[in-house]
């Protein structure tokens, strides 16, 4: 997720954006700052603090806040690894299991108290100790397995020496996997070839360097402090309401005085790389939550938010015949469609007494239950049929995609799922219309869905289906992040 995202909502099936001098008119009637970006997000935040946070709306902030040593250049065409706090790509050796990251020097952190009124430059040991902060069983991250996976040696030994010992994790214990060779360099070492590795290191969602100061100083009230070396800084935060950042100070400072002493070719190297790129294009960015698809499409429309990705009740009215609005064009609105590939998945909690377990029977109430849904009726009913169908985890236009491959559990089958249920001993004993459980206790499913207009016409076609082999279905409406803890 590259700060990109924001300022071009490149994941956005359709953007629309009104021209320079509609801009112009929008801000000077709210009287906003004129380099000022008002965008929306759909749905609420959980916070910032990168290892703790899966949810997009905090992701895509996060990636405004901190820096991972390696990034892409979107660009290019195709796409490429480049350098980001790094002066240069890793070394790696012939084995891919020992790589070394360089630094770049004079990158500083924002501003923050934890510094004590200091300059605090970015060296290191921030990566370590950022890295170190995934293993830490106190630390409740859902992104551990990008590391264990990778084997880097010693750390994963180190977490479960602190939970055997119900001690606190040793963030100062010495490991082969991860240790900073001197103030700019950082080795990683593996116990298993991992030629991508390198890949991981530009997702500043979880490889933005964090500062051990403001870890310790904010403690439980990280997520609210974010101090990274990104462009932005967080300014204001109302939870599930309003977020507010403005560019940081001491991004990239030494690249909008005076020119770097020649003698530093690091500096001169990263001075041109960000000469006319990449440097924040506002002062401010300021993002309101807006679940609902109206309240954000009428926010649009009363020049409230600059950008905004169509909802899709309002496709028919914003792009009749695939074309823009006559009303739009008087306004001086741009429209850009982009097919970007996307996976929804419904997944079953192993926990749960009713769909969880690997018994026969609970196998065939699993397989029934994907039986008996239709994607393909999703994506006329919910999505005005402007998806194009994966049919598989793979997405079409996407590496390794084959359009041969059709999963049987794609395209809705309610004969086949009904003598499923039939089999296996579900079918409805007290003839109340519902099914029941193979020993004749109720059965009742419960599913969970953000609360926005479209997940709830998703909601409404998960009851009919269900309800059309006889299993009770009941909906419940969170927050994403709530339905993550949940």
């Amino acid at each position: 997720m590259q700060r990109r995202d924001l300022l071009l909502t490149g994941a956005a099936t359709l953007v629309l954006h009104p021209r320079s001098d509609a801009l112009a008119r929008s801000h000077a009637s709210f009287k906003a700052p004129s380099k000022t970006l008002r965008v929306a997000f759909d749905f609420a935040e959980t916070g910032f603090d990168p290892p703790r946070v899966s949810d997009n709306s905090s992701l895509v902030t996060n990636a405004h806040i901190f820096e991972s040593p390696l990034t892409y250049d979107l660009m290019a065409d195709p796409a490429r690894l480049v350098p980001q706090t790094a002066v240069a790509l890793p070394e790696v050796s012939a084995d891919a299991r020992h790589f070394v990251f360089t630094l770049a020097r004079g990158i500083f952190f924002a501003d923050d108290p934890a510094f004590g009124g200091r300059p605090r430059e970015l060296v290191a040991e921030d990566y370590v100790y950022s890295i170190k902060r995934y293993y830490d069983p106190q630390v409740v991250t859902e992104h551990l397995y990008h590391f264990e996976n990778a084997k880097l040696l010693g750390l994963s030994e180190l977490r479960q020496q602190a939970l055997k010992s119900k001690s606190p994790f040793n963030y100062d214990t010495p490991v082969a996997g991860l240790r900073a060779l001197d103030r700019y360099r950082f080795e990683v070492r593996l116990a298993r070839p991992a030629p991508r590795l390198p890949f991981l290191f530009a997702q500043t969602s979880i490889t933005g360097a964090v500062a051990r100061e403001v870890v310790e100083k904010y403690g439980d009230e990280l997520m609210a402090h974010p101090v990274g070396t990104g462009p932005f800084r967080l300014v204001q935060w109302r939870r599930a309401s309003r977020i507010v950042l403005e560019r940081n100070p001491r991004f990239r400072q030494q690249l909008y005085g005076a020119q770097p002493p020649a003698e530093n070719t690091e500096m001169v190297a990263l001075a041109r790389r960000y000469q006319g790129q990449n440097l924040p294009l506002v002062d401010r960015i300021e993002i309101a939550i807006i679940d609902e698809a109206q309240p954000r499409w009428l926010a649009f429309l009363g020049d409230e938010i600059d950008l905004v990705d169509l909802p899709n009740e309002f496709t028919p009215l914003a792009l009749p015949n695939g074309k823009l609005a006559p009303f739009l064009v008087k306004r001086g609105v741009n429209a850009r469609r982009d097919l970007t590939p996307s996976t929804s998945m419904t997944f079953f909690n192993f926990d749960d007494l009713t769909v969880g377990g690997y018994s026969p029977q609970q196998v065939a109430l699993r397989r029934a239950i994907g039986l008996a849904y239709d994607n393909a009726l999703e994506n006329r009913y919910a999505f005005g049929n402007a998806n194009e169908p994966a049919h598989s985890m793979l997405a079409p236009h996407g590496y390794g995609f084959d359009a041969a491959l059709r999963s049987e559990l794609g395209r809705g089958n309610v004969p086949r799922a009904k003598a499923l249920l039939d089999m296996f001993g579900f079918v409805d004993s007290n003839r109340d219309g519902w099914r029941e459980m193979p020993d004749g206790t109720p059965l009742l499913l419960r599913r969970a869905f953000a609360p926005d207009q479209r997940s709830r016409r998703v909601a409404e076609l998960w009851v009919k289906r269900m309800q059309a082999v006889g299993l009770r279905l009941q909906a419940e409406f969170a927050p994403f992040g709530e339905l993550i803890n949940k």
